[in-house]
């Protein structure tokens, strides 16, 4: 639960307020200004110099007050509701989207939440499911449950909703990703499986309590459903919908994406079927794929395997650098590293693949990187 906020988070959610602020502008002022408070405090001369940051922005500056005490109403609701708030900076973010370009400046959640768990996968499809599906969805999280992902979703009706139940049915964390507030389960038949989420994962959104409900809201959640997903399976779907584009997402944000193939006279199986076509989908034949792709086997073998910090005495200070991040962390993601150590991506791209040259990481799908274990 949220409680006793500091100045800093205070501002955040108040930055993110401010009505049109896009992703990319609120990463691009905090990276400027150093912190959101910073943003409300410099003075006018220094902001203006900043690009991007015009006339209409800056004259919200003067409606400090009224935005931070909006934030903290918003917080008060939060921990009365039993609402987690995460904004882009804190350390409670998920790291899988601090990677996105147009990862929402602050996240509400609900239950019991691993927002960076070891392994994610996400289940999308269809939310007029046959029969087919259902049962297809039920095996991918059968075959993959001894790796023991978390499974991300939507909600929504069929696919979405059969993920979150086949996830409950063996014991696996659960994350359901709304199109609207936390207090506002939609659709509410689906409510019953809401309840049972908050013990093994939870409610992820971007909305906070009171926002109303948009038909846009639904695609504009589809990028955090991408964005959290080490690899999605798109497992029906129409030529249109909203499966296809959280595909679509997943592929430019460089995430493992795969379809499951289907009868070529149905038009719920028209959707994965172009996907694969096209080549923006791996063809899901069974769990061998999301295994390999993901290394998961490999993994699997190491887990028993202790982490020794090896000699690291003819590396430059940057790349020692980079290893204390990735062995603090256990997992890290490029543009995260860039913005920690504030180096360009070119600069770490060089230095990493040195390091996995060396043998001290390994890279994975989404440019995420992780310490190569070693036996004693």
């Amino acid at each position: 639960m949220t409680s006793k906020p500091d100045n800093d988070f205070l501002y955040s959610i108040a930055l993110s307020l401010i009505p049109k602020l896009g992703p990319g502008t609120y990463k691009k002022i905090i990276l400027h200004c150093g912190s959101a408070a910073s943003f409300f405090n410099l003075p006018l001369g220094k902001l203006e110099r900043i690009q991007g940051i015009g006339p209409k922005l800056l004259a919200f500056r003067k409606k400090k007050l009224n935005l931070l005490k909006e934030a903290e109403q918003i917080v008060e609701a939060a921990n009365r509701n039993q609402i987690q708030i995460h904004s882009f900076h804190a350390n409670n973010y998920p790291n899988r989207l601090k990677s996105i370009s147009d990862a929402p400046p602050v996240l509400y959640s609900k239950g019991n939440l691993e927002l960076n768990p070891k392994k994610t996968l996400g289940i999308v499809g269809t939310r007029k499911a046959t029969q087919y599906g259902k049962n297809i969805t039920h095996q991918i999280t059968e075959e993959l449950s001894r790796f023991q992902p978390c499974i991300i979703s939507g909600l929504a009706y069929g696919i979405d909703i059969e993920a979150h139940r086949a996830a409950l049915s063996r014991n696996l964390s659960t994350i359901g990703v709304m199109g609207s507030d936390l207090n506002t389960i939609y659709p509410s038949t689906h409510k019953k499986i809401a309840e049972q989420m908050m013990n093994c994962g939870g409610l992820l959104t971007e909305y906070k309590l009171g926002s109303e409900m948009s038909p846009s809201n639904f695609p504009q959640r589809n990028r955090i459903i991408a964005g959290l997903s080490d690899a999605l399976i798109v497992v029906e779907a129409a030529k249109k919908g909203g499966a296809l584009i959280t595909a679509e997402i997943a592929y430019s944000y460089n995430r493992e994406v795969f379809a499951v193939p289907g009868n070529l006279q149905s038009k719920y199986s028209e959707g994965c079927n172009d996907l694969i076509r096209n080549m923006k989908a791996g063809i899901y034949m069974s769990s061998k794929e999301i295994v390999n792709s993901l290394s998961w086997d490999m993994e699997s073998r190491e887990s028993s395997a202790q982490k020794v910090f090896p000699d690291t005495s003819l590396l430059d200070p940057l790349e020692n650098k980079i290893l204390e991040r990735i062995f603090d962390k256990k997992e890290v993601e490029v543009n995260w590293l860039s913005h920690d150590l504030n180096v360009p991506i070119s600069t770490l791209a060089v230095k990493l693949l040195n390091l996995e040259f060396l043998g001290f990481v390994k890279a994975f799908p989404g440019k995420r990187y992780q310490w190569l274990h070693s036996k004693q």
